[in-house]
């Protein structure tokens, strides 16, 4: 299993972007997936996650900010980003595999830099 996440870029302070996350042998549509982010030097921040049943959830700081979204016909999870703050600055991973939190396939992350 192999995700991919792609849309990592640099904006200025209140920009938007969008993040994507595809995988390979792997299909989305009956799994959890998640958003994580990290800065160098500090822990793994869970960002939000997408339920099989299609349900969502956010951590406290984005919430209201991001949206994530599933299409099943491109097998693809998105994170929408907008409104976005220099704390947003970090190494973007989907997740997916098992129940979340407990997920066993990562991807290897996409740059955001706001400034």
């Amino acid at each position: 299993v192999q995700l991919v996440e792609s849309g990592g870029g640099s904006v200025e302070v209140g920009g938007s972007l969008k993040l994507s996350c595809t995988a390979s042998e792997f299909t989305f549509v009956d799994s959890d997936v998640g958003w994580y982010r990290q800065v160098p030097d500090t822990a793994c921040e869970w960002v939000s996650t997408i339920k099989s049943d299609g349900s969502t959830l956010y951590e406290d700081p984005v919430k209201g900010r991001f949206t994530i979204s599933r299409d099943n016909a491109k097998n693809t999870v998105y994170l929408q980003m907008n409104s976005l703050k220099s704390e947003d600055t970090a190494l973007y991973y989907c997740a997916t595999g098992g129940s979340w939190p407990d997920f066993g396939y990562w991807g290897q992350g996409t740059q955001v830099t706001v400034s």
